[in-house]
């Protein structure tokens, strides 16, 4: 059980005092997680730790999708959420710390659901990021990740036990399988040859503790189909960066997630053979006219199957002439070679990139799923040339989403809640009396202005609050080494 409370210095941009009033509700603590144990690297970290905190003053924005609130208090209990309510209605127990939080924002724990915990730079880098994405994801708001696709995955699965048991600091995991494919010449995935193999790959990642898996471009239909059916009598799902296998064929075969949109969707190619992937599939995608007939088929066979959407924004506008992906904190994080090669990268991006029409097309075309009811979930996808980086760029993609027209509520509902339920975590994605703690304090109005969601202070996960300026600052220049 916890019981200290950390001296006030420790709880940036809150002033710490008491309350003695009863609470409204009792809810019982939940075994999700354990408790950072004293002495370990996630201990570290921690600078709220009361058994009962009460957050007041704060604007909400809670993750379903509802209206601003303004003026509320937030009780946490062990490591739910008890009362959520106007301030000075809300009954706050006895000797809990009480953090004015006014002038602050708090939206639920962002889910990423295409997330990594390797990254690959400019100049052929790539590095498992065992020490830096974890600390990256959970000091900038993302509580629960996906790693969807893995290249170590026993990395990955023994990170995920570390954090799990409290000795490591970062965000629940949900370990996607390495990636499978078909055709050749790709390193680092597996080459799925028939569709015994792809079952037999099925069975053994759903043995090791894999919950998702996968597929990448250039599978083909009838092992992704074999995959897709063995993963259900498994009792795992099945996502996939798809081309040769289009959106709407892949849900015919019964796929559970989609990523990426418009830039991968083969759908709209003229003449496409059957698992074919062209070449030149995403400079065609990224073209196609969204309120098209076609486009409105493709996102009624997603809706009427109930297969989300994932965006995964902010790696694919480093790809687009003129846009600011230039981030300082980014920067910093980098380590001094990956910098380097990141602004070379960019430089000459600026000058022969992709036009940034295309990348509005893409916002647009998710714009449209969401409002035609589709369920649109959001990640980073830390790969290509570096400059997305994790955390950092889970944050970009809200910016993004508020560029292309979507209100705060909604777009903060795609990053939270929308994640928790393509996960299956009911308890998670909102701030409502009853659901695991999971909150990001944010300094500003993030209504008023987009990039305040980069704005952390704490981080609350299982109702321990973490300090993120220390935790961020903890992977200065290592991104790309550690």
């Amino acid at each position: 059980m916890r019981s200290r409370t950390l001296p006030s210095r420790t709880l940036p941009a809150a002033a710490l005092a008491l309350g003695a009033i009863a609470a409204l509700t009792a809810y019982p603590p939940t075994a999700s997680a354990q408790r950072p144990v004293q002495g370990s690297a996630a201990a570290s970290y921690v600078a709220v730790d009361a058994e009962i905190v009460a957050l007041t003053g704060v604007t909400l924005i809670d993750g379903t999708g509802g209206a601003v609130q303004r003026g509320r208090t937030i009780v946490i209990e062990g490591n739910r959420i008890t009362a959520v309510g106007p301030d000075g209605r809300v009954s706050i127990p006895g000797g809990a710390s009480v953090l004015d939080m006014s002038g602050h924002t708090v939206i639920p724990g962002l889910v990423g659901l295409h997330n990594h915990l390797y990254y690959t730079a400019a100049g052929g880098r790539a590095a498992q990021l065992t020490y830096s994405a974890p600390r990256l994801y959970l000091g900038s708001g993302v509580t629960t990740v996906r790693t969807t696709g893995s290249r170590q995955p026993y990395a990955e699965i023994n990170l995920r036990e570390e954090i799990e048991a409290g000795r490591a600091p970062g965000p629940r995991i949900h370990v996607t399988a390495p990636y499978i494919t078909g055709g050749g010449g790709l390193t680092g995935m597996t080459l799925i040859g028939s569709p015994e193999q792809a079952r037999r790959f099925v069975r053994y990642w759903a043995a090791e503790g894999a919950t998702w898996l996968k597929a990448y471009t250039r599978i083909s239909s009838e092992d992704l189909a074999a995959a897709i059916d063995e993963a259900h009598r498994q009792g795992i799902k099945v996502t996939g960066h798809i081309c040769s296998v289009s959106f709407t064929e892949a849900v015919e075969l019964g796929i559970d997630n989609i990523e990426h949109g418009l830039p991968t969707n083969s759908d709209y190619y003229p003449g496409r053979g059957k698992d074919e992937c062209p070449n030149d599939i995403m400079a065609q995608a990224l073209s196609v006219d969204v309120n098209s007939p076609e486009v409105a088929h493709t996102f009624r066979t997603m809706i009427d199957a109930g297969v989300p959407m994932t965006s995964t924004l902010a790696v694919y506008e480093l790809f687009f002439q003129g846009r600011p992906v230039r981030d300082q904190r980014s920067l910093d994080a980098m380590s001094p070679a990956v910098r380097a090669d990141y602004l070379a990268s960019k430089a000459q991006i600026d000058e022969v990139g992709r036009d940034p029409a295309g990348l509005l097309n893409a916002i647009a075309y998710e714009k449209a799923f969401h409002d035609a009811g589709g369920v649109l979930a959001a990640g980073v996808d830390p790969t290509g040339n570096g400059g997305a980086l994790p955390g950092y760029g889970d944050q970009r993609n809200y910016e993004l989403l508020s560029e292309g027209g979507f209100a705060p509520a909604d777009a903060i509902r795609v990053m939270t809640a929308n994640g928790a339920m393509v996960l299956g975590e009911d308890d998670l994605g909102t701030v409502e009396p009853g659901k695991i703690a999971d909150l990001v304090v944010l300094s500003g109005d993030l209504t008023a202005d987009p990039s305040v969601i980069r704005n952390v202070t704490v981080v609350f996960k299982d109702g321990v609050g973490y300090d993120s300026p220390k935790m961020l600052e903890d992977v200065r220049g290592l991104v790309g080494i550690r």
